[in-house]
């Protein structure tokens, strides 16, 4: 375990000192940075957006964010959670944009969109039960939600990434759990933390 965290502190000090050496004009060392992070960045986003094609696109506008913001990054947060903080931030305001297209598709044609291309794509990543209740969630929650299980992050990297405190993500995390836990009941009749389901007891 001593070995583990020895390599994570160093993994996260080379991170640091590459993105130093970007600030002071080396940008095409910033290739270093996209290989580190565009597989667990897409994957996010995957699980974020529920579709592959708006993962890849979503991801390459990270990077080009990531990429023109970087010499505003400070030490502050790890370099990892201002990364995770640009991704959460393109992906809600996808997933509001997305809703707000459903919404206004549903006004002028409601006797053919009854179920979204969103709620269609999640039931095939994703258990019928869990994508069901991602369905309900806001894009707040989701990402909450997403960052704690799939993720596996920590309250205290979450709070880094979302500014809020690791005892109020707790609680929010708590309340997303038992709204998620009733929805999943009602579609698969199956519990939270039995084996097969995908969130299993990663909370």
């Amino acid at each position: 375990m001593l070995a583990t965290s020895q390599e994570h502190l160093h993994d996260k000090e080379q991170v640091e000192a590459v993105v130093a050496q970007v600030q002071q004009g080396n940008r095409e060392i910033y290739a270093w940075i996209v290989g580190q992070f565009q597989q667990p960045l897409y994957r996010y986003c995957c699980r974020m957006l529920a579709n592959r094609q708006d993962a890849e696109d979503a991801l390459q506008d990270i990077l080009v964010k990531a990429y023109q913001s970087i010499g505003r990054y400070r030490q502050e947060v790890s370099f990892s959670a201002w990364l995770y903080r640009i991704a959460g931030n393109h992906c809600l305001n996808l997933l509001r944009r997305r809703r707000m297209q459903e919404r206004i598709l549903r006004l002028f044609r409601p006797e053919t969109v009854s179920i979204g291309a969103e709620q269609q794509m999640e039931a095939r990543v994703f258990s019928p039960g869990l994508g069901a209740a991602l369905a309900l969630l806001t894009p707040e929650e989701r990402n909450i939600l997403v960052l704690r299980v799939f993720e596996e992050l920590t309250f205290q990297e979450m709070g880094q990434i979302l500014g809020s405190s690791p005892n109020a993500l707790h609680k929010r995390m708590e309340r997303i759990k038992r709204k998620v836990r009733n929805t999943m009941k009602t579609e698969e009749e199956i519990s939270w933390n039995e084996p097969e389901s995908i969130a299993g007891t990663k909370i």
